[in-house]
């Protein structure tokens, strides 16, 4: 295991493949940790150093000192790419990892070679919606949220055919912390990058799930509008499509990078 002291906060990271080649960046999803790309990171580290990280709350990194915004999960990251001498990475990130990365874009474009966001949006849900889960999540604790995740996550026909897959996935839901996870979900009542992403200048390629609920194709097409020469990929998945739909992923992301 390892890890860089970030501010106020130790970031868990793993990397693989060659420190020398160029360096790949995975961002998770709310509720999971790094164990997430397990698909990918096997995949692209024949050609990437690939270098994923628990976002701060998830995993076994800190959940910090400070009120989580997405201003710090951006910083989170410069600070970890900063620590080990990277001066510039790709970045690919899921959900929220998917806005850490719109706000990379934005506000530290030289730090980056090229973006992927996948199953995001500008504005994911709504700051009420937000601000409930977050109360939820600290009265009655993970279990509350992770009963309802595989409907939010998979498709009803990926949770028939890969019963030891969604159930390894709903369990380390279940083993997050709950103040952690509820610390961003307060990020994420207020994260709003409407009027910010159409700045982004780095060449960006916008994932979605085709079954997604939470993050739709026509979020990810307005995102493709905004931001100059993006490219767009839909790939046959809900919510998590590098795990549903992982060759697909895989073939995207790699032919884009």
């Amino acid at each position: 295991m390892a890890f860089v002291e970030v501010d106020d906060v130790r970031l868990h990271f793993r990397s693989d493949g060659d420190p020398e080649l160029p360096c790949l960046v995975l961002s998770n999803s709310l509720g999971t940790d790094l164990s997430m790309w397990d698909a990918q990171a096997a995949v692209l580290a024949q050609q990437f150093h690939v270098l994923r990280y628990d976002s701060r709350g998830h995993g076994q990194s800190g959940r910090g000192n400070v009120p989580v915004t997405l201003e710090r999960l951006g910083r989170d990251v410069i600070g970890l790419l900063d620590a080990l001498a990277i001066s510039r990475a790709h970045f690919c990130g899921i959900s929220m990892g998917g806005l850490t990365g719109q706000w990379l874009g934005v506000h530290q474009p030289q730090r980056l070679h090229k973006l992927v966001v996948a199953n995001t949006a500008a504005r994911i849900g709504t700051l009420d919606g937000w601000a409930a889960r977050a109360a939820q999540v600290r009265r009655e604790g993970m279990d509350s949220v992770a009963d309802g995740s595989a409907g939010r996550w998979f498709t009803p026909q990926f949770v028939a055919d890969e019963p030891a897959s969604v159930a390894a996935m709903i369990a380390g839901l279940r083993a997050q912390d709950a103040e952690g996870y509820a610390a961003c979900c307060d990020a994420l009542a207020i994260a709003d990058l409407r009027d910010a992403i159409a700045a982004i200048p780095v060449p960006t390629l916008v994932i979605a799930g085709a079954h997604d609920p939470v993050t739709t194709v026509a979020d990810s097409e307005w995102m493709g509008r905004q931001i100059a020469g993006a490219k767009l990929a839909v790939v046959p998945a809900s919510h998590l499509s590098n795990i549903e739909a992982s060759q697909q992923f895989n073939h995207a992301l790699l032919h884009f990078l």
